[in-house]
């Protein structure tokens, strides 16, 4: 029976584990030089509606580093929904390929393609969650900090669809997270109810904060993100306004754990939701990050499709 990658909950947390241990074993043969085609003769389709560095590189080339193939769909070459439907996309593309990973503006558009495909779905990105970069933020986590078990993550900015996969992950994994958003921008409420159920299972907690400063108080990590997403552009103005205060910077690490790493999915608009010195400093793991998207992406892919 085929399994899809919709959300991270779609995982359970040994399967997320196990991922991690798999992710460090391929990391090292990579390092190392050692070929490990687990995925060869298989083919990965690619759509886009978003386009992307880190999503498109880290995909194609941990398909060939596995021995497989991946295919790059631009919006142009199939216009999910306008030229075909996305149910006549999924069923088309399953007779090709392995597998399809997607990077959209509506979650609806993954869920449809998932529940009309005969091969694994993989969300690359929608509007409510981001799984696979919260795969490779908890694999960078667990190499800078040993364990994921108690630690204390502060999220500061908008409670947007990379907010709601790591809120669910940390309460799977048995982080506490702190969320520290403008009055309006909470996360979707149905994704924190889902969050502090599995909470209640792992005894950590999940807090709402209007204001950074608290919420980052000994935190082991904070994280932010863009105030303005992909077609957000005509609300820039007023999150610019809204988002003030909410700022990484030296002043908000100084209320963290002295060994407090800070984590971005990036793009990051440098000087807006943080500063050049710390997202260039050495609390920062932005490119450990950008790297583990490759390395976490590969477990996930032979997973799925191995």
């Amino acid at each position: 029976m085929k399994k899809d990658f919709v959300s991270i909950t779609d995982l359970k947390k040994d399967e997320i584990l196990e991922l991690f241990e798999d992710a460090i074993k391929m990391k090292k043969k990579v390092k190392k030089g050692i070929q490990h085609h687990y995925l060869k003769g298989k083919t990965l389709a690619m759509i886009f509606e978003k386009p992307s560095l880190r999503t498109r590189v880290s995909f194609e080339v941990g398909m060939f580093q596995l021995g497989g193939t991946a295919i790059y769909l631009a919006p142009s070459d199939i216009k999910l929904g306008v030229r075909e439907s996305v149910p006549d996309v999924a069923r088309n593309l399953s007779r090709w390929v392995s597998g399809i990973m997607a990077r959209t503006f509506a979650h609806k558009t993954v869920v449809d393609l998932a529940e009309n495909a005969t091969i694994p779905v993989i969300n690359g990105l929608s509007d409510l969650e981001h799984p696979c970069q919260i795969l490779a933020d908890f694999l960078t986590i667990l190499e800078h900090k040993k364990t994921v078990k108690g630690l204390n993550i502060a999220w500061v900015g908008d409670g947007n669809n990379v907010c709601h996969s790591l809120m669910l992950c940390s309460a799977m994994l048995g982080s506490n997270m702190r969320i520290a958003v403008p009055k309006g921008y909470e996360p979707n409420k149905e994704i924190m109810d889902k969050a502090l159920e599995f909470a209640k299972k792992t005894k950590v907690k999940i807090e709402l904060f209007n204001d950074p400063f608290p919420a980052c108080k000994d935190a082991d990590v904070i994280y932010t993100d863009v105030w303005t997403s992909m077609g957000q552009e005509e609300e820039k103005e007023k999150r610019m306004r809204d988002f003030k205060g909410f700022q990484v910077n030296k002043e908000l690490l100084e209320v963290a754990d002295k060994n407090v790493i800070v984590m971005h999915c990036l793009p990051a608009h440098r000087g807006e939701e943080i500063t050049d010195d710390v997202l260039d400093g050495i609390h920062s793991v932005v490119l450990d990050e950008a790297e583990n998207r490759l390395h976490a992406q590969k477990a996930l892919l032979v997973k799925l499709m191995g």
